[in-house]
């Protein structure tokens, strides 16, 4: 009996003693964790997305309380509800916050854009643009493999017709599409401006049309009728103010290649171009009082 207690006794000695050092070990050792910590980590959504720029939820709760400059507002998915609770929390002022939603600028599809090879290799958009710039004539545009879609946690974007679209009612701006789509066409844009420009190519207008139906040619017509000064045209390619657009859809009316998309029901574009012909007339007419001033002064 005795030679079968031994062995017991030994392994629960031996287990004791260890115990007993951990629990020394965990004492001396002892990091103090600010509760504050937990507390933000709890009001964290927990995507992990990254969108916030740290390794995850618990780095950014970290660091917020750690880095009292470290705005409240960097978690898409939480929003303004999260980022007041994080505030509240830590004793700080939230912010302003403004939604945001990714966007991608390109609309190329399938029946728009001509392709130059058939890719027959990885599914993979930076995989087709290591072998070659891009399957597609245009080199600007969406290469539609789904890297955006596959990078995305929330089912908010995904290839439709040759080109990646986002839903944006799914979509939190975490950033994930953005930050692996090969092409850089996918932004982050407020959400609250209904008006883009869906079109990266840089090239000249008749390289442009010739390699895509929907690309922007630089014509300059948008500018025409914009009454904010929230287009203009550098690098033949429009690019928008989103600080000044106030989402009128003017220039998407009167765009005549399509490359100017809003999300919201566009005038007329005979109103467009009523607009156009009006300040169009009114600058002809300043011109003209300027001539005449000019022409006064010399008499």
């Amino acid at each position: 009996m005795s030679g079968v207690m031994t062995p017991v006794l030994l392994v629960a000695v031996i287990g004791l003693v260890c115990a007993g050092l951990l629990v020394f070990a965990s004492k001396v050792f002892h990091v103090a964790v600010d509760e504050r910590v937990t507390q933000v980590r709890e009001v964290l959504p927990g995507a992990n997305c990254g969108g916030c720029g740290f390794a995850g939820c618990d780095d950014y709760a970290a660091n917020l309380v750690s880095d009292e400059e470290l705005p409240c507002t960097k978690c898409s998915p939480g929003g303004a509800a999260v980022a007041a609770q994080i505030a509240e929390i830590l004793g700080r002022s939230a912010g302003a916050t403004e939604p945001q939603v990714a966007q991608v600028m390109c609309n190329g599809t399938c029946g728009a854009s001509r392709t130059v090879l058939e890719w027959q290799g990885m599914q993979s958009c930076k995989g087709a643009k290591g072998w070659f710039t891009s399957p597609n004539a245009c080199m600007y545009g969406c290469i539609g493999l789904g890297d955006c879609a596959n990078a995305c946690q929330f089912d908010a974007i995904g290839v439709v017709d040759g080109v990646a679209k986002v839903n944006r009612e799914n979509c939190v701006a975490c950033g994930a599409c953005v930050g692996v789509c090969p092409q850089k066409i996918v932004k982050l844009v407020p959400k609250k401006n209904q008006v883009h420009v869906l079109c990266s190519s840089t090239d000249k207008g008749a390289v442009a049309r010739k390699n895509c139906d929907n690309a922007c040619i630089g014509c300059m017509k948008c500018t025409t009728v914009c009454n904010f000064d929230a287009i203009h045209v550098e690098d033949f390619l429009a690019r928008i103010d989103a600080d000044k657009c106030k989402s009128c859809g003017l220039c998407a009316a009167i765009c005549p290649t399509g490359a100017i998309n809003s999300f919201k029901k566009l005038p007329k574009k005979e109103q467009a171009e009523k607009v156009a012909a009006a300040k169009k007339a009114k600058a002809a007419a300043a011109k003209e009082a300027e001539k005449a001033k000019a022409a006064a002064a010399q008499a």
